[in-house]
């Protein structure tokens, strides 16, 4: 299937690593031009050279909490590119707490994982909305609350954001959905969630029905497609890639 995204520009965050740069990578192989965003330019230029010339890299060193984080963002796509036609929303991280948590905590998660991505999407949606054309993928996570995790709030968040921003847009031929990945192997699942071999067998083994960690590309296919114009009519949803390990219906 042709998904139709020669020459579409992808802004993806959290680039250097782990989803973001499997993301990125496979965005590029389906003709997209990158501008790829995070805070380790070494990292960057590394994955820039990974990818073929045809995307274009632009690099974006920033910290994607910065309050104007997304105005820059933006500056620069624009000015490299002309437009942006995708937003993959990817930077965020797990932040499990073995006690309460402390306010302090909690206030850096919901910066991280909900205020600066909706921030970097309320700069680009305008130029998406004049273009009659975008797409917006936000890489969530669980927001199931199986123990105290200051990122879950936040997570759900997203989704609730989303889907109202959904709802605003659509008219404007830009849709906006989120990806809670499960366990999938990544920088921060393989050094802190699940470090070792044995820990990593034993989730599968009890928690996940395909019995095995998904790996990057798992999800970074599903946000080529909803990237793309034939999934035009998929909008404001919320799509779990987790081996069938969550155990709700919805």
């Amino acid at each position: 299937m042709d998904l139709q995204l020669k020459g579409r520009v992808a802004l993806v965050t959290g680039a250097s690593a782990g989803l973001g740069r499997t993301i990125a990578r496979i965005l590029a192989e389906e003709g997209c031009r990158l501008a790829l965003l995070a805070r380790r330019r070494p990292l960057l230029e590394s994955l820039a050279a990974e990818l073929p010339a045809s995307a274009e890299p632009l690099l974006i060193e920033q910290d994607i909490t910065a309050r104007d984080a997304g105005e820059r963002a933006r500056d620069a796509v624009q000015a490299h590119f002309g437009r942006c036609d995708i937003l993959v929303n990817n930077a965020g991280g797990s932040r499990p707490q073995s006690d309460l948590g402390t306010p302090e905590i909690w206030a850096e998660a919901m910066e991280l994982n909900f205020h600066a991505g909706l921030r970097i999407a309320h700069a680009i949606v305008p130029m998406m909305q004049a273009a009659k054309f975008g797409r917006i993928i936000n890489i969530t996570g669980q927001d199931e609350p199986f123990q105290i995790n200051a990122a879950n709030a936040p997570n759900g968040a997203v989704h609730i954001w989303a889907k109202a921003l959904s709802r605003r847009v659509a008219a404007d031929g830009v849709t906006v959905n989120s990806i809670p990945p499960g366990r999938i192997h990544s920088e921060q699942i393989d050094s802190r969630i699940l470090p070792t071999e044995e820990a990593r067998a034993h989730w599968a083994k009890t928690e996940v029905p395909a019995g095995f960690i998904g790996e990057a590309e798992d999800l970074a296919v599903l946000v080529a497609f909803l990237a793309s114009p034939r999934a035009r009519y998929i909008t404001g949803q919320v799509v779990h890639v987790d081996g069938g390990a969550r155990r709700f219906a919805h």
